[in-house]
């Protein structure tokens, strides 16, 4: 017996053992017709899930929590800025308000804050709008000079409306500029009617430009200037705040920056940042750091390699050495069994059981090691003359539940050997 107890092999579960007959013979209403499945330590799929979701609950929960936070933050958070010149900026200095027209006159505006997006997004059919240059070097305004879109220049710097326009406008200041009558041929600037402009001015010292809102004194320095170069539009606006929600409903000044801005489909609204590389791409952290990073960082490699072999243990082939005890199988087999019993692992004690009494019954019966589960039982019901359906459920039946059906089927497999060692 403590042989069959000392051998946990995964075999079936076990049923409670079948009542036993006055005749010393346990009877059994279990019915085989196939071969017996092996169950090992008799759990089901249904228990193995309940455990995992019962281990697995928490965590989860405070996962779901993590996300759902995230999910209602970035759904809380405000679709508008404090840019001041931004489409999304709802304060008085920003451009929200003519946005939304624009918008609602199926005019897409797409906010963009690098030269190189705006020169990739600046197509033929488009219209560039330019807050500011004076954050932009040169190069920068090389690359918008050669974009196919029209482009609206709101109060650039002088030597880059000039490099933009190729010499044709300049800025040039004009005293007692106020409110100005179009007094222009251009569309849009007479739709408008009348603006009140604070910026600069912008001036055609040479001609082959439309100025327009210019002072009684000085009629080529005006707050609006258009310059057809090869079908594009070049408009220049010597005040930017002509845009911002604070001044756009002044005067004109809705009419002229709507229809100047609501030519083409797409606008494309370029405002200059002090971090804007030129480059449509943010840059990556490796091309941020200085050249000599890489090799500094090869050299460090290198030497952590070295150190590492000099202070490592070194390691060779495995080798067996005597244990310092020497431990009996009796107690080896108590130990096991106690551990089952403080895991009420039933299921696996049960398998053990059974399998050391099927293996040590089919040895004594002469059958192979490689008999199945059909063989074994047709051949111990032959040897103790109890039917095929006992003998299935004695050594393939599903475990017990509890302590005492375990004890039963230790006490019916050492009767069912027992009848085995009297043939």
């Amino acid at each position: 017996m403590s042989d069959a107890r000392s051998n946990p092999t995964a075999v079936a579960p076990v049923p409670p053992v079948p009542p036993s007959t006055p005749s010393g013979r346990t009877t059994s209403t279990v019915t085989t017709t196939a071969e017996p499945v092996v169950q090992g330590d008799g759990t089901t799929a249904g228990s193995r899930a309940r455990r995992r979701w019962r281990t697995a609950r928490w965590p989860l929960a405070v996962l779901v929590l993590l996300i759902l936070t995230g999910l209602g933050a970035a759904a809380l958070r405000p679709q508008t800025s404090t840019t001041p010149y931004s489409p999304d900026s709802t304060g008085p200095d920003g451009a929200r308000a003519v946005a939304q027209v624009l918008a609602a006159q199926g005019v897409e505006v797409e906010l963009v804050r690098t030269t190189g997006e705006a020169v990739a997004r600046a197509d033929e059919g488009t219209t560039l709008l330019v807050i500011g240059t004076y954050l932009l070097t040169d190069e920068q305004v090389a690359d918008l000079a050669d974009v196919e879109a029209d482009v609206v220049l709101a109060e650039a710097e002088s030597w880059h409306l000039e490099q933009l326009t190729d010499g044709v406008l300049t800025s040039s200041y004009a005293s007692d500029r106020g409110t100005q009558p179009a007094a222009c041929s251009d569309e849009d600037a007479q739709a408008a009617g009348e603006i009140t402009s604070s910026g600069m001015g912008v001036s055609a010292p040479s001609g082959g430009a439309v100025v327009c809102f210019s002072a009684p004194q000085d009629p080529t320095t005006g707050a609006y200037a258009v310059v057809l170069d090869e079908g594009r539009r070049i408009v220049a606006l010597d005040d930017m705040r002509l845009l911002t929600n604070d001044l756009v409903d002044e005067d004109g000044n809705a009419a002229l920056v709507l229809r100047t801005l609501g030519h083409h489909d797409r606008l494309v609204w370029y405002l200059p940042s002090y971090n804007d590389t030129g480059s449509a791409a943010v840059p990556s952290a490796g091309q941020l750091l200085p050249q000599w990073t890489g090799p500094l960082a090869l050299q460090l490699l290198v030497v952590a390699f070295a150190l590492a072999l000099w202070r490592g243990r070194a390691l060779g082939r495995v080798v067996t050495e005597p244990l310092p005890v020497a431990v009996r199988a009796a107690e080896a087999t108590l130990g096991r069994g106690r551990l089952y019993r403080r895991s009420r692992s039933r299921g696996h004690a049960a398998a053990a059981l059974r399998a050391g009494a099927a293996r040590r019954a089919a040895a004594r019966l002469g059958l192979p090691r490689s008999a199945g589960a059909p063989e074994v039982i047709d051949a111990l019901a032959r040897a103790t003359g109890r039917s095929t359906e006992q003998v299935a459920g004695l050594l393939y039946g599903p475990p017990p539940t509890d302590d005492a059906g375990l004890l039963l089927l230790a006490r019916a497999l050492d009767e069912l050997e027992s009848e085995v060692h009297r043939t």
